[in-house]
């Protein structure tokens, strides 16, 4: 990580720590779970490299970013994190417009970030997550428990502690990272109470794109503050479908490249192909410029495939 730059941030009430690297146009990267700004590692020392300032920060309860309130639910939902982003540019971009990357559920508040403060954003280049367009019938987690029911994973984080208490009980900080950043089956991702991952409990062997190194730090960081923060962003969902209301249909009015893996478990939920592939994804972000469907890559695209990823960024934000 050398070259790698460490900051604390005082911002809408919490400290955010931030990694930075390089001069020149500000690059946010947004990181999604089980992650930290670490995940960007391989693209804030590329963009650096080629003219930009990479900032990646740790969001609400994650990593070194304090002052969270891990305990209370309803200060996880969009309007909260998307708020640490807006405060976070206050300080470190005042006066500018900044480019927005971001996987996973950094990608869902970035689209929701440029949503609510168009003015806040240059471009966006979006990972995994493509733009969420709100019912007004029903909340996401409903959504997945008629599809999916009880045991799907977004379903299963739902009630306070549950998760936790396995984790610390049964599986073990350091296995369930490594079994879920392992994970690459386009299906379903189901977690049985007390079964494991899709029921199973047997070892694996990392990812070719994740050392041991790598996750010794991100299982590290994790012992340490817990995975309540983390979860909670899953449990706050219906509050933020609450929340949202207002914006229900409205269009994401910025620049966007959206790339996803054809083998990332988003890009196979329900209706996902056909919304991204015919013209709708388009209808509610009509500055969507690229739709990159890259082959045999899974859901933590960023790190599997970083040269890919970092390229694509690089083409995308030069046009700006």
């Amino acid at each position: 990580m050398e070259g790698i730059e460490h900051k604390m941030i005082s911002a809408n009430g919490l400290n955010i720590h931030i990694a930075e690297k390089g001069e020149g146009p500000l690059v946010l990267f947004l990181h999604g779970f089980p992650k930290l700004w670490y995940s960007w590692r391989h693209q804030i020392h590329f963009m650096a490299s080629h003219g930009y300032h990479a900032v990646a920060p740790d969001l609400r309860g994650y990593g070194d970013t304090t002052g969270a309130p891990l305990e209370d639910i309803s200060k996880f939902s969009v309007a909260h994190v998307v708020g640490d982003i807006v405060a976070l540019l206050d300080v470190i971009a005042p006066k500018e417009k900044v480019f927005v990357v971001a996987h996973d559920w950094g990608a869902y508040v970035a689209w929701h970030l440029s949503l609510f403060r168009p003015d806040k954003v240059r471009a966006l280049v979006s990972l995994s997550v493509y733009y969420m367009v709100r019912d007004p019938a029903r909340n996401m987690v409903e959504a997945l428990r008629a599809f999916y029911g009880d045991d799907y994973y977004m379903v299963r984080f739902q009630e306070p502690g549950d998760m936790e208490a396995e984790i610390a009980d049964k599986i073990g900080t350091k296995t369930f990272i490594k079994k879920f950043l392992s994970h690459r089956e386009p299906g379903p991702f189901f977690f049985p109470k007390g079964a494991g991952f899709n029921g199973d409990s047997t070892d694996s062997p990392l990812p070719s794109w994740l050392s041991e190194e790598d996750l010794e730090y991100y299982s590290t960081k994790y012992e340490k503050t817990g995975f309540t923060g983390p979860i909670n962003y899953y449990r706050a969902l219906p509050l933020t479908w609450e929340i949202t209301a207002p914006w229900t249909s409205a269009q994401v009015m910025v620049p966007t490249k959206y790339v996803v893996g054809d083998v990332d478990l988003v890009y196979h939920m329900p209706g996902a192909q056909d919304f991204i592939h015919s013209g709708e994804f388009k209808k509610y972000v009509p500055l969507l410029q690229e739709i990159v469907v890259i082959k045999g890559a899974g859901h933590f695209i960023n790190e599997e495939k970083p040269d890919d990823i970092n390229q694509h960024i690089l083409d995308f934000l030069q046009q700006f």
